[in-house]
């Protein structure tokens, strides 16, 4: 299978994957949205047209139907609505039918930010987070909010964790 991993690249997760006989291509994509977006107000330079388009040849720039899973991570939590949509309809494309995507979202609305980690799967049982600092998210998602998200997959499954997480697993 090939697999996407949006953390960026840690031995230990090509290591897991790879020894499992899968292909992984790994990508920071919180790394990308810093380059783009970073200078001035991270949210308002994501309604920047050239900044978005810059953005977009840079992300997700696969062939439909390029991976059999992708391991999303926390990612999505901070993007604006109108690059949201765009970037779950490249997941959408890029993902075979049948394969599955993994995504965090901080349940905590109350809080002013959260914390960002990179992502290493170490074994079948563990994921070390390395946190990457804390950042405002650009909105909060509750279970429909998520829902309406991912509307054109084929299902949406949550789990919340005892540290206010929501995980989700999307199938394509």
């Amino acid at each position: 299978m090939s697999i996407l991993d949006l953390a960026g690249a840690s031995q230990s997760t090509v290591s897991f994957v790879t020894n499992y006989g899968h292909r992984l291509y790994s990508d920071d994509f919180v790394h990308q949205l810093d380059a783009c977006f970073g200078e001035g107000d991270f949210y308002d330079n994501q309604t920047h047209r050239g900044k978005v388009e810059r953005f977009l040849e840079s992300a997700l720039t696969f062939e439909d139907g390029s991976f059999d899973g992708a391991l999303v991570w926390d990612t999505l939590q901070f993007l604006t609505p109108s690059l949201l949509q765009v970037v779950i309809e490249r997941l959408h494309r890029i993902l075979r039918p049948g394969s599955c995507m993994l995504a965090f979202f901080h349940s905590e609305e109350k809080i002013d930010t959260i914390p960002t980690y990179s992502y290493r799967i170490t074994d079948h049982r563990n994921i070390m987070l390395v946190e990457r600092g804390r950042r405002r998210p650009a909105q909060f998602f509750n279970n429909r909010s998520l829902e309406k998200l991912f509307q054109e997959f084929q299902s949406v499954k949550f789990f919340l964790t005892r540290d206010h997480l929501r995980e989700v697993i999307v199938r394509r």
